[in-house]
């Protein structure tokens, strides 16, 4: 990420962050510019430009309440093949064109043996992310700022494979779906490492529409297996690529957020930014 854009990026977490820890006050646009040494015109161009909408409305979409009101929807309509399909125009995400490949059992059982790597490093609106893919498709995406760590998390994963630090097309068409241009999302392919489970419990995160949230007991029920919450929960926290498999749309029963294996801060300005995409 750039040096203004990660601080642009840094500010509006501050922001966030500040916001949510003095709710009940209610503070005031230049209150919370004061806060993050910016003055409130700036402060409110620079939010906009990057959610879309103005901080006040933003928050409406990371609150407690908004996410009830989600949740309820999703008890009526969000597994309904129908509402689905109706989500496919451009000014929508629909998570059903991304298609999972899991390995082989060889592939899975010897560390990516004989599997060639490619990963780069690139930006996004939620801070430096890490991409890497096999000839079939993405195999491992992270928030990383660290780019030793990053890699280090990625051989771990794999450790017999050959790695070429090479963006190619497969990662150029994973990183376009945070460019809100989602005409060529069918041409997303992933290529997991995970047994059969959590292929299955991955496979549902994609169903779940961009601006709509889930939780784990709805996850369990979606795939046959009603009383698995806390091993679907398992499965979502060792989601190997962000963002595209959105695991950041599962949250507890009550509307509170959760975890999230790539911060929750993050996952609330997922969330926010996604909501006002849809709800703006």
């Amino acid at each position: 990420m750039s040096t203004q854009n990660q601080i642009d990026y840094n500010r509006i977490a501050k922001a966030i962050e500040y916001i949510q820890s003095n709710f009940r006050l209610q503070p005031s646009l230049e209150e919370v510019a004061e806060n993050i040494h910016l003055s409130p015109a700036h402060f409110q161009k620079i939010f906009t430009d990057w959610a879309g909408t103005s901080p006040k409305k933003f928050l409406q979409f990371i609150s407690l309440e908004h996410a009830k009101n989600l949740l309820k929807e999703e008890k009526a309509s969000l597994f309904d093949t129908a509402y689905e399909t109706g989500l496919s125009s451009t000014s929508r995400l629909h998570d059903l064109f991304v298609k999972i490949e899991g390995m082989t059992p060889a592939e899975y059982k010897n560390g990516g043996k004989n599997l060639v790597i490619n990963y780069s490093f690139s930006e996004s609106p939620f801070g430096n992310i890490a991409v890497a893919s096999t000839e079939k498709g993405i195999c491992y995406m992270a928030f990383e700022s660290n780019k030793e760590t990053a890699l280090g998390d990625l051989k771990h994963k794999f450790p017999n494979a050959s790695f070429f630090e090479k963006q190619d097309t497969l990662q150029k068409n994973a990183l376009s779906i945070f460019e809100k241009d989602w005409t060529s999302l069918n041409t997303i392919k992933l290529h997991l490492k995970g047994t059969d489970f959590q292929l299955k419990v991955w496979e549902s995160l994609l169903t779940i529409p961009m601006g709509k949230l889930s939780t784990y007991g709805s996850l369990a029920e979606k795939i046959g297996s009603p009383k698995a919450s806390r091993a679907v929960g398992t499965a979502v926290g060792s989601n190997p690529v962000a963002f595209l498999i959105p695991c950041h749309r599962v949250i507890q029963s009550t509307g509170h957020l959760g975890g999230y294996r790539w911060g929750s801060e993050r996952k609330q300005l997922i969330m926010g930014w996604e909501s006002s995409q849809i709800y703006s």
